[in-house]
């Protein structure tokens, strides 16, 4: 069986940022899926589950409603391995193209004060695994560390050396 492309980046190298993880043509049009990487993989801590399930769902409900790129928003969803977000988005785009929309979006979550959107019983699957506190904690440690710092490093994927 052949790896999937996400499987043959060298996370040992992968920086906390945003990477073009795939493009595809569905329809006739280009979609973007970007890796969202808010840890280093294997060499920090993961994301604690609550703090990722609140951050989904910010996120998720900030981007729906951006006034420039919600009628391009696919979808917005966690990564198995806990360390990061998948961002699907219509488009032929690069990592440069989202910084200031990730910027935006983690602002939104770091700074956001009251109910999350969507969790309430009748809105989840698990409506108690939600961590705020923790989610604006992550949210502007990463946008501090990372979005507001980033580089050429931070935008492309490390080569792997078989």
């Amino acid at each position: 069986m052949d790896k999937i492309p996400s499987f043959t980046i060298d996370h040992l190298k992968l920086k906390r940022g945003i990477y073009v993880s795939r493009q595809d043509s569905v329809g006739g049009e280009v979609i973007t899926t970007f890796d969202i990487r808010m840890k280093e993989p294997n060499r920090e801590p993961a994301l604690h589950i609550g703090a990722l399930h609140a951050i989904e769902h910010l996120a998720a409900t900030y981007l729906r409603n951006d006034g420039e790129w919600k009628d391009s928003v696919i979808y917005w969803g966690p990564m198995g391995c806990l360390t990061g977000n998948y961002l699907i988005l219509r488009g032929d785009l690069q990592s440069s193209d989202i910084v200031s929309l990730m910027r935006k979006t983690f602002e939104f979550v770091a700074d956001f004060e009251g109910e999350i959107p969507g969790a309430q019983p009748k809105d989840c699957g698990n409506y108690l695994l939600h961590d705020l506190p923790m989610a604006k904690w992550e949210a502007r440690k990463y946008l501090d560390e990372v979005l507001n710092r980033i580089t050429d490093e931070n935008l492309i994927y490390p080569t792997k050396e078989e």
